[in-house]
């Protein structure tokens, strides 16, 4: 028989271990917690794996990797620490600031995939910046880079338009492009309408659909990528 202990018999509800466990408990099933420690915590978790995912496309991404490249080529490198995870309404899954920054939507992505693309839709948004010098309140000019973007970026892989309920098996890609380059146009603070968005969207059209720089440039047209009538 063992001696008794001189030590205090501890109460397992004051263990700093217990303590910890508790809480962990908590976080995994959100009991015991005020709607605000919960809804923090909720973001806490999407904002790691955002950043998780950022960290490993700027690293192993080939179409993110490419258009990196390209960027620091034309004189526009872009730091990681310029491409950052935030909240965002739920329309979107990330947007770009001519002044060199991307945002990544954080909790709005149905996987690494749908990031990456995300990432290289801005990326081609940066990249006609950067290079075409694009006026942003001219409709044209955004159109033409939203339909680049959307094109080229995956945005528009079959799947990715099923999910949306978008099916379609006739021409479905340049179905998608159109339909998502006139939303963004039509976000335009300078667009009246719907009807002028779609405007804007045929009238560029053929040169800036055509258009694949930087990632084909064998198949690049002689038409200016931004036309500068307006």
């Amino acid at each position: 028989m063992d001696p008794p202990s001189s030590a205090p018999a501890t109460n397992p509800s004051e263990s700093r271990a217990f303590r910890r466990w508790l809480k962990q408990a908590s976080l995994a099933t959100g009991l015991g917690l005020t709607p605000e420690e919960r809804e923090r915590y909720v973001e806490e978790q999407k904002h790691a794996r955002c950043e998780k995912w950022k960290t490993e496309l700027l690293s192993y991404s080939p179409p993110v990797v490419f258009m990196l490249k390209h960027l620091r080529l034309s004189g526009c490198a872009v730091p990681p620490s310029n491409i950052v995870c935030g909240s965002c309404d739920s329309t979107r899954s990330g947007g770009f600031h001519p002044s060199g920054a991307i945002v990544l939507c954080q909790g709005h992505f149905g996987g690494k995939r749908h990031m990456q693309d995300t990432l290289t839709h801005e990326l081609i948004h940066m990249y006609d910046h950067c290079k075409f010098n694009v006026d942003w309140y001219n409709l044209r000019h955004h159109a033409c880079s939203e339909i680049r973007a959307n094109s080229l970026s995956g945005d528009c892989r079959f799947m990715r338009e099923i999910g949306r309920g978008n099916a379609s098996f006739s021409k479905q890609h340049q179905a998608c492009v159109r339909r998502r380059a006139i939303l963004s146009v039509r976000e335009n603070p300078k667009c009246p309408d719907e009807a002028a968005a779609e405007r804007a969207v045929n009238e560029v059209w053929e040169s800036c659909f055509n258009d694949t720089r930087p990632f084909d440039e064998a198949r690049v047209t002689t038409v200016p990528l931004v036309r500068r009538k307006s």
